[in-house]
């Protein structure tokens, strides 16, 4: 739940982004929908493009980097229920928005033109995407001592496919609303496919 003036305008910026594009919203049309004044919000913020680094920073990298502080013996079914943990969050957060038709091409391209803006967002996303897919093979390895999963999987791949699984929200699929059960049932699904109890 929005509860004060800071959380307004961040939730609000983060839809009008995701709707329109950051290119294509102004600190005008953020105070229009708010119906704010000006001087409210530059005390928060100072200008559209600090904004915008806290709603990638607040809702993207941020929970990812506290999902990937995890302990050394972690094994694939505990990576699964982190990560389903990070995807609860983003979902939890886009129904607070007023819009709910958010679909998949909102976030990425959000998400991308951040990234081609500034680019030490894009360095710290694409350092949480390596340390990410080094944890899925820490993860399968010591699934795999444990006897939990087949020994005669490949797992530099293995780890591969299951840091892309959540890839598959790209901007090609246009017009997909946010399936975040999709996300679960890959996840469930590979896991199935490598179990050592599979056959």
């Amino acid at each position: 739940m929005v509860k004060n003036r800071k959380e307004l305008i961040i939730y609000k910026a983060l839809e009008l982004c995701l709707l329109n594009g950051y290119e294509n919203v102004s600190i005008t049309d953020l105070q229009s929908a708010l119906n704010m004044g000006r001087g409210t919000m530059y005390y928060y913020f100072k200008n559209k493009d600090e904004i915008y680094i806290e709603i990638v920073n607040r809702f993207f990298l941020r929970p990812k980097q506290e999902m990937l502080r995890m302990k050394d013996d972690i094994r694939v079914p505990e990576m699964i229920d982190a990560l389903l943990r990070y995807f609860r969050f983003l979902e939890e957060n886009l129904m607070e928005l007023e819009q709910r038709n958010i679909n998949t091409s909102n976030v990425i391209m959000l998400l991308y033109s951040a990234y081609r803006r500034f680019p030490e967002l894009y360095r710290r996303a694409h350092k949480l995407y390596a340390t990410e897919q080094s944890m899925w093979l820490r993860a399968l390895r010591n699934s795999m001592i444990a006897g939990e999963v087949r020994r005669d999987i490949p797992l530099e791949e293995t780890a591969a496919l299951f840091t892309q699984v959540k890839d598959g929200y790209d901007a090609g699929r246009s017009g997909m609303q946010m399936d975040f059960n999709m996300v679960r049932r890959q996840y469930q699904l590979l896991y199935s496919l490598i179990s050592a109890q599979q056959k």
